[in-house]
């Protein structure tokens, strides 16, 4: 597709049913059909990092699943996506389970790769450990970058197992290499018991305002979003979802679930109230569709992906217009 073209949007559901055909998100054309993407959504099937329950390897395909009946025009935005800037799914990136070390640097590669030809990352995990590469790629490309967090639990621990790279430690290694801005980073919908105090004193001297899954329930969504908004300002943002950020109750296939969570309404409301932001790339992650019940957490994960995708692609429509 050249750049004067208009963008291919998905299959006509009215003429294709939507339980047909290749799963692709949204039912969105392959990267390899359309040549180029100004978002391209892509698949991390892995979850050699995990620390309890296995087979988010297995969530960016359902997600796809799931996301057959997504519709083209987002009326919570009031935007059309798929003909604001082409979206196309950009398959796996196949890494290796065995290698944690060496995983993380073909996702590195591969984010390089997508980045460099000016498209914006979608990308469907997979568990936690996946977004330090990606967060590293991005950030060579727009410098240190703002980051929201949305998860029950931190990511900023240190090791396990002596372990460095695991889904539980990927924002203090980001933090730690200097590639996210850190007057501009927030966790959101956190809740649970942790391993001490010292854990929050930790998270807070790495930068890491926190607004709790307590905090969305009694101040609501667009008061939650309003302050986001403002610690973020127009800085690149990353946009990072662990999908166990909602209650298991909305979220049951997932590995780490905690009770209190968001409800996938409350999650949704946020991010378009975010919808000013320069988001620049984002993930989903920790779908375990093993433990989850007629695609719960994958439609809402879907649903989630949908919303990331209509702000990015409304963004770079703004762009091309001045």
């Amino acid at each position: 597709m050249s750049s004067n073209e208009s963008p291919r949007g998905p299959v006509d559901s009215s003429r294709v049913p939507r339980y047909a055909g290749p799963a692709t998100f949204a039912r969105l054309p392959r990267l390899d059909e359309v040549g180029r993407a100004d978002v391209a959504v892509v698949g991390v099937p892995f979850d050699s990092g995990v620390s309890y329950r296995p087979g988010a390897r297995f969530g960016g395909n359902a997600i796809r699943e799931a996301s057959r009946l997504l519709r083209p025009y987002n009326p919570a935005q009031d935007a059309s996506p798929f003909a604001l800037a082409q979206v196309a799914d950009g398959g796996d990136i196949a890494v290796n389970p065995f290698n944690i070390n060496e995983a993380v640097e073909t996702i590195e590669a591969a984010a390089d790769d997508l980045l460099g030809t000016g498209a914006r990352l979608m990308t469907l995990g997979g568990d936690h450990t996946i977004a330090l590469p990606l967060l590293r790629s991005v950030a060579r490309k727009h410098g240190p970058v703002a980051l929201l967090h949305f998860d029950a639990h931190l990511d900023t621990w240190d090791t396990y197992f002596g372990a460095e790279y695991t889904h539980g430690t990927p924002f203090r290694r980001a933090v730690e290499e200097g590639i996210l801005d850190t007057s501009a980073l927030s966790h959101v919908g956190t809740r649970g018991p942790l391993y001490g105090k010292q854990d929050l004193t930790d998270d807070e001297k790495m930068g890491f305002g926190i607004v709790t899954s307590a905090d969305v329930y009694r101040r609501g969504a667009d008061e939650v979003a309003d302050q986001l908004r403002q610690r973020i300002g127009d800085r690149p943002l990353y946009i990072s979802i662990d999908i166990d950020c909602l209650d298991p109750a909305h979220a049951p296939g997932t590995g780490t679930p905690e009770a209190g969570g968001m409800t996938s309404r409350e999650l949704l409301e946020i991010l378009r109230g975010l919808a000013s932001c320069n988001l620049v790339s984002a993930d989903v992650v920790e779908v375990a569709p093993a433990y989850d019940h007629a695609e719960i957490t994958s439609v809402a994960a879907s649903h989630t992906a949908y919303e990331l995708t209509t702000i990015m692609s409304r963004r770079i429509a703004e762009a091309r217009a001045k």
